[in-house]
């Protein structure tokens, strides 16, 4: 599964590494940039395509949920003081 993304992005790296070689130095950083990007964008989507069979392992679905618990405080950390009376107050100032 993860021999797609390697399969199609690494060339277009060394492909953009060529380029920049050259002395195209901005286009070869714009196409690495866009390469590791897509990478990022594929082994995502099939991330979440195989995350519930990945659930399905035990040490998988323990890292996983200790993964999210600390997301979870993490972000919770970044919203203290942020109540729902703010919400509330910004939508009765629209009206």
């Amino acid at each position: 599964m993860l021999a797609l993304p390697t399969a199609t992005v690494e060339p277009l790296k060394l492909a953009a590494v060529a380029v920049a070689g050259k002395g195209h130095w901005i286009t070869g950083t714009a196409m690495i940039a866009v390469c590791y990007a897509l990478s990022l964008l594929v082994v995502e989507r099939l991330f979440v395509i195989v995350k519930p069979k990945l659930l399905t392992i035990s040490w998988f679905a323990k890292l996983w949920k200790a993964f999210v618990s600390v997301r979870t405080r993490v972000v919770g950390v970044f919203r203290v003081g942020r109540t729902d009376d703010t919400v509330l107050d910004r939508q009765s100032a629209s009206k």
